[in-house]
């Protein structure tokens, strides 16, 4: 996004604060009142849902540099729950000032409707993941994703920590803990990735995407 400096000077009017999100945290809740996005500045967030049953579903994985809280724009109510997976820090941007001041600087609007295409984008991906694709595609195709949007934000799109646990991945991607724990071991035992705990190194992308194309692993 390019802005002039008034530009600029008007857009840091939309921050009205910023928010620490200790480890294990809500930044906010399915049920709660809308009125705020979020821009994050640090750390790490889950989104998830709760079935009538009780079970958590985990709906998404948010990075520094994203945008988070759009869900409760349409009913002004949140509809799942954004959960730190490790010490995080928000920009609360008010969305009512957001409204106003992107009327005001036409650049800043057409950023934000990208955004929300971008996010509309996402969620008919993460259809396609769990609709189409078998169990090894999905994590394959979960790891290439973590890679570019890594990468997106100037960090290694080769090496990075997994902030989530194996069984929150297994949740997003509908396969159980073992599933994914299987996967890994064979993608690092066929030299696709090495893996050290939470620290993950991707060895061979095109590998990854071989298996996303749906082709076998070697």
């Amino acid at each position: 996004m390019q802005l002039s400096p008034s530009d600029l000077a008007t857009v840091e009017k939309l921050v009205a604060t910023r928010r620490k999100v200790p480890r294990g945290e809500a930044l906010y809740r399915a049920g709660d009142d809308f009125d705020s996005l979020y821009a994050l500045r640090l750390g790490f967030l889950k989104s998830t849902v709760t079935s009538t049953d009780g079970r958590e579903q985990v709906t998404g994985f948010h990075m520094a540099g994203e945008l988070v809280g759009l869900d409760g724009i349409s009913t002004q109510k949140h509809h799942c729950d954004a959960v730190a997976l490790e010490n995080t820090e928000v920009c609360v941007i008010p969305y009512e000032r957001l409204e106003h001041i992107a009327s005001e600087v036409p650049v800043l609007q057409t950023h934000f409707h990208k955004v929300m295409s971008r996010e509309i984008v996402r969620e008919h991906g993460v259809m396609l993941l769990l609709g189409s694709m078998h169990a090894e595609e999905r994590l394959a195709a979960f790891l290439l994703n973590l890679s570019q949007r890594f990468e997106a934000r100037g960090y290694s799109r080769t090496e990075f920590v997994l902030r989530m646990t194996r069984a929150e991945i297994g949740s997003f991607l509908g396969l159980k803990l073992e599933t994914v724990s299987r996967a890994l071991s064979r993608f690092a035992n066929d030299g696709l990735i090495e893996v050290n705990q939470k620290h993950l190194r991707i060895a061979d992308s095109d590998g990854l995407r071989a298996i996303v194309s749906g082709q076998t692993l070697r």
